[in-house]
């Protein structure tokens, strides 16, 4: 078993927003900036179906014929990278570091989104994990 000190669950954000996939671009945006944060998970009745980052809604919309309030979140989402509360740091940090993508959604045993592992989250675990050396 690993020390929980060493698991996802320790530093991931817990109060995660997320957003429906039919949801226009427009209410992605405006969630984003309400709430601070860069990358949405988004459900399909209520389970993952991909993940949206302010990038991806960026480059999206960049293209000339993409309206915000007409075109839905599932258009420019990605896959999503899911891992349990219970991965080790290292795998986790090593496969993002490795697919190049800025968050992991964290799930439960029964699907549901608990969390969301950013760059940020992984920045704050090193500086933790830095501090507590002998």
């Amino acid at each position: 078993m690993i020390n929980s000190d060493m698991q996802v669950q320790r530093y991931m954000t817990k109060d995660v927003q997320t957003i429906g996939d039919q949801q226009p671009m427009l209410m992605a945006h405006r969630l984003m900036r309400q709430e601070q944060v860069k990358h949405l998970p988004v459900l399909h009745q209520g389970k993952l179906v991909g993940i949206l980052s302010d990038r991806d809604l960026n480059l999206f919309e960049s293209l000339s014929a993409v309206d915000p309030k007409l075109v839905s979140v599932s258009e420019a989402m990605t896959d999503a990278y899911v891992v349990t509360p219970e991965t080790s740091l290292d795998e986790v940090v090593s496969r993002m570091a490795e697919k190049t993508c800025d968050a992991a959604v964290v799930c439960d045993k029964q699907h549901k989104v608990v969390g969301i592992f950013t760059t940020v989250d992984v920045c704050v675990a090193f500086a933790t994990l830095l501090r507590s050396r002998p």
